[in-house]
């Protein structure tokens, strides 16, 4: 008797899960897929660095801090003559969907070289504090300055390097 009662309730069981099986119908829902095609974000340069006449003053090394709002200020020995010559913050234009944001990556430093003489160029700046700019219109001007590291009794020449990368990504 046992034995059929626990037939009985395993058959029961069994019946009770087959049933709230049948009893769940299936169920669908649909959504919709789509995308917007954002304009490309692109810089182009339009005015090359360039930090102008610099003067050597003593066995001093000094540095040359070119803003990116253009302008320069010296420090240690090195002087800025009064024919500045060309003084120039590199300047881009960045283009791409208008009131987007973008991120702004500078070098972190370049030599500049004269024969076998050469600087370094570093703490590049930008006229965005937080390296964050809007496209304002879909465009926006983008100023970068830096620092030129002269080293003591550096040789008197014009020091070109190759090039520096700014690059811009949307955020």
């Amino acid at each position: 008797m046992k034995t059929t009662i626990k037939i009985f309730s395993l058959a029961i069981a069994i019946i009770g899960f087959s049933a709230t099986s049948f009893a769940q119908n299936g169920v669908s829902a649909t959504a919709t897929a789509t995308s917007n095609i954002i304009a490309p974000i692109a810089i182009t340069k339009n005015v090359d660095m360039n930090f102008g006449n610099v003067a050597v003053l003593s066995n001093e090394a000094g540095t040359v801090v070119l803003a990116p709002a253009g302008g320069r200020t010296r420090t240690g020995g090195v002087t800025l003559p009064s024919n500045n010559g060309t003084v120039a913050a590199a300047q881009f234009t960045v283009t791409g969907q208008a009131n987007y944001t973008y991120a702004i990556t500078l070098p972190n430093s370049i030599n500049v070289v004269f024969g076998t003489n050469n600087m370094t160029v570093d703490q590049f700046t930008c006229n965005y504090p937080t390296k964050i700019a809007t496209l304002t219109s879909g465009t926006s001007t983008l100023n970068v300055g830096a620092t030129l590291n002269v080293n003591a009794n550096q040789a008197a020449g014009t020091y070109v390097s190759g090039e520096f990368e700014v690059s811009v990504n949307y955020n």
